[in-house]
């Protein structure tokens, strides 16, 4: 079995007295799709974070792809999109695909095909050369995605990807990211829809107020809990957990 690309090894994080996650520990293959999963507050964002190098652990580790997740070589083997991520407004999408496939040392011939094949798999062709701020939630989103992929890496961490977008959006940015697994890459997203990731989550973590409730695959943990629905596991194990915080 191939080693695992994303890797947080007893990872935990605090600020001040605040701990945001706490000893978390999982991992992600090539060719999986992992979902981070819980509430406001319970420690996503904050694990996504850590795995993309944008914060330090106050303990353990985060790897990528065998790196430690804050050197240059695991960025460059990376994909990350936050939920806060946003696009230059006054630039089109070739504009800002061309500025980062420069970041990503990609040469003019790769950029160009890379983008064009983004172009197809994310339909872009009618928009690349319009300015971002011109563009739909939706629109925004699938260049933000080619952005992510531009330099073809084998981890993706997303961060809530179709927040906000309506079903369509919703559904064609989860085939795009079927798509990336087929071709091998390890996924690793957090969303609040628990359908969603009943639709297209290999294996599922559960945090809450920054600890891994439990993990396995969607029929697992409907099994594990006893309950019919994602959902439904979820409230039973946070209530064995003394509920919200």
């Amino acid at each position: 079995m191939p080693e695992p690309l994303a890797v947080l090894d007893s990872a935990s994080k605090s600020f001040g007295t605040v701990r945001a996650v706490v000893a978390l520990s999982l991992s992600v293959r090539g060719g999986e799709i992992y979902g981070l999963l819980g509430p406001n507050g319970a420690g996503k964002t904050t694990a996504l974070r850590l795995l993309a190098g944008l914060l330090a652990p106050t303990s353990g580790r985060a790897h990528i792809a065998g790196h430690d997740a804050k050197t240059a070589a695991a960025k460059g083997r990376l994909g990350f999109l936050g939920g806060s991520t946003g696009l230059f407004a006054r630039l089109t999408p070739r504009e800002v695909l061309d500025y980062f496939g420069q970041i990503y040392n990609l040469g003019r011939k790769e950029i160009s095909r890379r983008v064009a094949g983004l172009a197809t798999s994310l339909a872009l062709q009618g928009i690349l050369d319009r300015r971002c701020e011109g563009l739909s939630t939706g629109e925004r989103q699938r260049v933000s995605i080619a952005r992510t992929v531009l330099h073809d890496p084998p981890v993706l961490v997303l961060d809530e990807p179709t927040g906000g977008l309506d079903v369509l959006a919703s559904r064609f940015l989860r085939d795009f990211v079927r798509g990336e697994r087929e071709r091998g890459k390890a996924v690793l997203f957090s969303t609040h829809y628990l359908a969603e990731a009943d639709l297209l989550c290999d294996r599922i973590g559960f945090l809450h107020q920054g600890r891994l409730l439990c993990e396995g695959s969607p029929a697992e943990i409907r099994a594990h809990t006893g309950k019919g629905t994602l959902e439904e596991a979820f409230l039973a194990l946070a209530d064995g957990c003394g509920g919200p915080p």
